[in-house]
């Protein structure tokens, strides 16, 4: 009688462990990380890197997207040893200029597939989209594993242009249509710097697709309404520009807009926007 219910005990434990390995939450950020401007004084990045990293690993990120970084400031984040990342330079498709790169904890996720597209009428080259004068505008994207789980999902990071009202209004239309070819009917997480209000053309066209994490959250939206602080600590932030999307296969159950700041100086221009997720 003992031995049957010692046996039944395990069971029941044993159960509840794959439950739990199945439903394993996953906590997703997307960061503007502000590119290294030496012009930028005080905010320089070699006076913010470490509290980058110290926000990452505080808020225990699982997997974020990352804009604007140079290679050189993602190598800095990548000592984080948890962490890799994917993800190319806009200007040349290896190395060279800004990044919208995917970090991952490597013993979380395995990269199934990987690619990079444009912001443009041709996407699959480097080059400028539209009305766009100043960048080259890129989406990375990867189909990972979630080692915990078992189940597997697709991830993009993009980074929208500042001043092209009409590469922004394309650049929506373009994600909807490019997560289709790429991730079909599969779960879908969209993170990124849209520079672009909740109300705009190019965010409404990515909700036919995608939810809001802001609109879908279990518990309500925490933090500031904004995302962007210009390395003022006083700044309004009341507009929101960066945000993070989910399809259909996810749960969102709590939201924010992290405000982490070390006297008075944020660690970056943008704040972080951070969910956590359970894949159904």
């Amino acid at each position: 009688m003992r031995v049957s219910i010692l046996l039944l005990l395990g069971s029941m434990l044993l159960t509840q462990y794959v439950f739990a390995q199945k439903n394993e939450p996953i906590t997703v950020a997307t960061y503007n990380l502000r590119y290294k401007n030496k012009n930028d004084g005080p905010n320089a990045w070699e006076n913010r890197k470490e509290n980058v990293k110290a926000l990452v690993r505080f808020h225990e990120f699982d997997i974020f997207g990352t804009q604007e970084a140079l290679r050189e400031q993602l190598n800095d984040v990548a000592e984080l040893k948890d962490f890799t990342f994917i993800g190319v330079g806009r200007d040349d498709g290896k190395e060279a200029g800004e990044h919208s790169a995917i970090f991952y904890k490597k013993d979380r996720f395995k990269v199934l597939q990987s690619g990079n597209f444009w912001l443009s009428e041709t996407p699959d080259k480097p080059g400028k989209g539209w009305d766009a004068t100043c960048c080259n505008r890129i989406c990375s994207w990867g189909k990972f594993n979630d080692l915990k789980t078992k189940k597997d999902f697709y991830f993009f990071s993009v980074h929208f242009d500042h001043q092209g009202v009409e590469a922004r209004r394309q650049s929506g239309k373009l994600m909807v249509a490019k997560i289709k070819e790429i991730a079909k009917n599969d779960p879908v997480i969209l993170v990124g710097d849209f520079n672009s209000t909740p109300e705009t053309e190019q965010i409404q066209a990515i909700q036919t697709l995608l939810s809001d994490a802001h609109n879908v959250t279990a518990t309500p939206p925490y933090g500031p309404e904004g995302t962007f602080n210009s390395f003022k600590f006083d700044a309004p932030m009341d507009k929101r520009i960066d945000y993070i999307f989910v399809s259909k296969q996810f749960d969102v159950l709590k939201y924010g807009v992290l405000t982490d700041a070390k006297e008075q100086k944020y660690p970056s221009d943008h704040q972080p926007v951070m969910v956590k997720v359970i894949m159904k």
